[in-house]
């Protein structure tokens, strides 16, 4: 599996010391031709490389989930 990452912003996570959410966009992240994605990553840790948790996205259903976690406020 071929794909390269990029961290576009880190969030501190509230209620935490050191967390912080990591949001990046992965490309061909299953491998060459495969499309990219929008990676939430939860780290407690602080390490926003290596979260514990996270999420992957397809581009065109950003806006939707967006929409979505908007909704929740």
């Amino acid at each position: 599996m071929s794909s390269t990452a990029a961290i576009i912003k880190e969030i501190p996570l509230k209620g935490t010391k050191k967390g912080v959410v990591a949001v990046s966009k992965i490309e061909a992240p299953y491998g060459e031709g495969s499309d990219s994605v929008a990676s939430i990553g939860i780290s407690l840790s602080g390490d926003a490389k290596n979260p514990e948790w996270k999420v992957h996205l397809p581009l065109g259903n950003i806006d939707e989930v967006i929409e979505a976690l908007r909704s929740i406020q």
